[in-house]
């Protein structure tokens, strides 16, 4: 273990990297103190008053106007990249040529090429490469998991879920690089890639192959912004349209290898739903269904109890990441996305410190895990694009760690 002071910088100042600046700067009183002291240095963005603010915000020393100024910086070891998905590769091999560990939002990136380039990357890497799957750290949907891998639930024969989002329902709406890219790189690919990584998680098992994908745009055209579009919002637009060039919506079945099946859907333009992640598990011995919206609870049916139907299970200490993590670690006390970035900075903090993987708090995901993400969501696109048909989901060999 490394008692070494670690110094931290995010590139991208958006929502999501807000999201990982906050989750580093409370890492450290997560669980014990056993964490070195760590730093918060910079954070970085393209766009200097958003650099600035975020970066008094959440309490970093300084802030940058270009990535190759963090990769540079002796100061910095640790650096998270959370901008456009065209722009990961460029920007993670740098840093890892520079002796830099990376957490990389997800998706990897937006080609499958440039994936493949990265993941080779992180293997002849000394330092460490993950991926930020963030709803895994989700307490709920944790434990289903665990009740799938004890045998519970039994045999998993069906996965049902949905990702709703409405940051796309207004079509003035300014266009921004969320709308840019092939099919398969809008909504599958931004919401998409989460609810199908979950599907795998909780079952237990990879998508072996996909039918029946279908990706529709019903939002053709958008206007130009006037200014910085940051996240979803919106701001002033010109009068001038440019076209919307991947999905609004997307839904696809799969077929895990292990067994069992799977239907997924998701969207960006449905209105009412600002962030709707949702799913059920079904098993030869029962079922768990989890619902973001309500994340301190999950709905629970077990056939050996002799069930009337789902009951609701309010999460606690007895539950994933929550004993002695949290600062109140009591049952009901609550827990949303923002934690999730919290428990995936602290994971991704002491693997980088050398600290001894605990079951508690294990370790994040790999750029293999992020590129089999990829060929899976390319899959679909590739089923969309052939009216349905079937298509295997190529297998990607694990980066040697």
């Amino acid at each position: 273990m490394s008692t070494t002071q670690i110094g931290v910088a995010v590139i991208g100042a958006g929502m999501a990297g807000k999201a990982h600046a906050a989750g580093y700067r409370t890492a450290p009183t997560l669980y014990d103190s056993i964490l070195p002291p760590v730093r918060l240095v910079s954070i970085a963005d393209a766009y200097e008053p958003l650099a600035q603010s975020t970066a008094k915000r959440f309490g970093f020393e300084r802030y940058d106007t270009s990535w190759q100024a963090i990769a540079q910086a002796d100061d910095i070891d640790v650096v998270s990249v959370v901008v456009a998905n065209s722009l990961h590769r460029e920007i993670v091999e740098a840093l890892l040529a520079a002796g830099k560990h990376v957490l990389c939002e997800k998706p990897l990136s937006d080609s499958i090429d440039d994936a493949r380039s990265m993941v080779a990357a992180a293997d002849a890497a000394t330092t460490v490469a993950r991926i930020g799957l963030t709803y895994r750290r989700s307490p709920g949907i944790a434990h289903i998991r665990d009740l799938v891998q004890s045998g519970r639930l039994g045999r998993v024969l069906n996965v049902s879920g949905s990702y709703w989002t409405d940051y796309g329902c207004n079509p003035e709406s300014p266009i921004s690089w969320r709308y840019k890219g092939p099919n398969g790189s809008g909504a599958l690919a931004d919401v998409g890639s989460h609810l199908t990584y979950l599907a795998e998680f909780v079952a237990g098992s990879e998508f072996a192959s996909v039918r029946g994908g279908s990706l529709s745009t019903v939002i053709p055209t958008r206007p130009k912004p006037l200014g910085a579009v940051v996240g979803h919002e919106g701001g002033a637009v010109s009068d001038e349209r440019e076209a919307v060039e991947n999905d609004d919506v997307a839904a696809f079945t799969g077929e895990f290898a292990g067994g069992g099946t799977a239907t997924l859907q998701v969207s960006r333009v449905a209105a009412g739903h600002p962030n709707s992640l949702s799913f059920e598990i079904f098993g030869e011995k029962g079922s768990a269904a989890f619902d973001f919206r309500h994340p301190g609870e999950f709905q629970l049916f077990l056939t050996e109890q002799g069930d009337a139907g789902y009951r609701t299970v309010t999460l606690g200490p007895s539950h994933p990441y929550w004993r002695g993590g949290l600062a109140m670690d009591a049952p009901g006390v609550g827990i949303g996305q923002n934690d999730g970035f919290v428990f995936q900075a602290r994971a991704f903090l002491e693997e980088v410190a050398g600290i001894a993987e605990a079951d508690s708090l294990p370790r994040n995901a790999g750029f293999d895990e992020g590129l089999h993400n990829m060929l899976l969501i390319d899959a679909v696109a590739q089923s969309a694009a052939a009216g349905g048909a079937s298509v295997t989901i190529p297998q990607t060999v694990p980066v040697a760690s």
